[in-house]
């Protein structure tokens, strides 16, 4: 990439983060394009579609959530490791607004830049699992699928009752008490 087509790639970037911080995921492309200096066109060449560019900009966190991972894979408790990890996923797809439900759209697009970033999450996600099933401490009929599922599902119940800033930790102690063995 040429330094300048780089340098609108990183302004591009940092407006959509402060945008989609600001306004949710649903924040204006045009308003994106003009903060960060360039035009419409020039977004949609770095960037395709609103999802290519929450892909990019989730890109950058997925690399924060896979060095979680790894670090809670050397944990003594194989199940605190994994619920760990997963209020770290809902955490993350609660710092953005409609970002669960972006998330859970991409589970079944395998096709679309989401997915794509979902999938790394996935397997570190079964990694963890994995370790708790085998110390027999969650029950075997327990996916990784449906635990991304229940972890986009607690973050958009909590984005939509900000009044309740507890909630999230309430669903996932509730969810964590249905998957021990």
């Amino acid at each position: 990439m040429r330094a300048d087509a780089r340098r609108n790639h990183e302004r591009l970037l940092a407006e959509a983060r402060a945008a989609f911080a600001a306004h949710g995921t649903d924040a204006s492309l045009e308003d994106i394009a003009r903060r960060a200096g360039v035009g419409i066109g020039t977004l949609y060449r770095h960037f395709p579609s609103r999802e290519a560019l929450l892909g990019a900009v989730f890109q950058e966190a997925l690399a924060a959530l896979l060095d979680r991972s790894a670090e809670l894979a050397e944990a003594p408790d194989p199940c605190a490791a994994l619920v760990a990890w997963l209020r770290t996923l809902i955490a993350h797809a609660g710092e953005y607004r409609g970002l669960s439900v972006a998330l859970m759209s991409a589970s079944q697009e395998r096709s679309s830049a989401l997915a794509e970033c979902s999938e790394p999450l996935r397997a570190a996600g079964m990694r963890l699992l994995a370790r708790a099933q085998d110390a027999d401490r969650v029950r075997a009929d327990v996916s990784i699928g449906d635990l991304m599922k229940l972890t986009n599902g607690i973050a958009l119940a909590a984005e939509r009752s900000p009044e309740d800033p507890d909630l999230a930790d309430r669903l996932l102690d509730l969810t964590v008490r249905g998957l021990r063995a």
